[in-house]
């Protein structure tokens, strides 16, 4: 019986020594990588002692994907969602307006957005590992979800009221751009919600 009662703690404690043994680890190669960030690659330059030009480009965006998000990533995707939408609706008279109006909630909404994705990746580590991700702000993402999913309705509605096959393409192509970005940003939120904790698997463990 005694065994039984020290096996939570005695996994508890190889619990914290795996979570403290990949911390220590990661900010190894973290401090190795800010060493050589400074050392020069012989291969850049070449015989003279000139700099040879690289032909790969900086991307503009950072790069998304596996369930990651940056605020700055998905400001700028809507700021561009929301530019090309305004562009159109001067185009048009008929639906203009209510575009205008879709496009300047969108407009609203991705501050608070945007400062609520950083506040959950800015979430302490040991804290998340201890008790679980930030659920209150995940819920204020997936409302910014489903109000998005709703302007992207009135749009497809909007659509279907116009006779401009040109405006028609050019709604239609940010309706999809803004739900590829809707798709990762509920990506992010899943893979929040799913993130491992102690307490989390303590509850599963006495509940099976």
């Amino acid at each position: 019986m005694n065994k039984v009662r020290k096996l939570p703690i005695l996994l508890i404690l190889a619990a914290f020594f795996v979570f403290f043994s990949v911390s220590n680890i990661s900010f190894a190669v973290s401090q190795n990588q800010n060493n050589n960030a400074g050392k020069i690659n012989p291969k850049t330059f070449n015989n003279s002692g000139s700099a040879i030009p690289t032909t790969s480009a900086t991307p503009t965006v950072p790069v998304v994907n596996n369930g990651q998000i940056t605020a700055e990533a998905h400001r700028s995707a809507v700021a561009n969602f929301v530019q090309n939408l305004l562009q159109t609706a001067d185009r048009n008279g008929g639906i203009g307006q209510q575009v205008r109006i879709i496009a300047q909630q969108q407009s609203d909404s991705v501050t608070s957005t945007a400062a609520t994705i950083k506040k959950i990746q800015d979430r302490n580590k040991i804290k998340t590992f201890l008790i679980g991700s930030d659920y209150k702000n995940l819920g204020a993402l997936r409302s910014d979800i489903v109000q998005t999913r709703n302007r992207l309705d009135q749009l497809n509605r909007l659509i279907d009221s116009t006779n401009s096959t040109a405006t028609k393409t050019t709604i239609q192509e940010q309706i999809n751009t803004l739900e590829q970005e809707q798709t990762q940003l509920n990506n992010f939120v899943k893979t929040q919600e799913n993130k491992f904790s102690l307490f989390g698997w303590l509850v599963k463990l006495f509940t099976k």
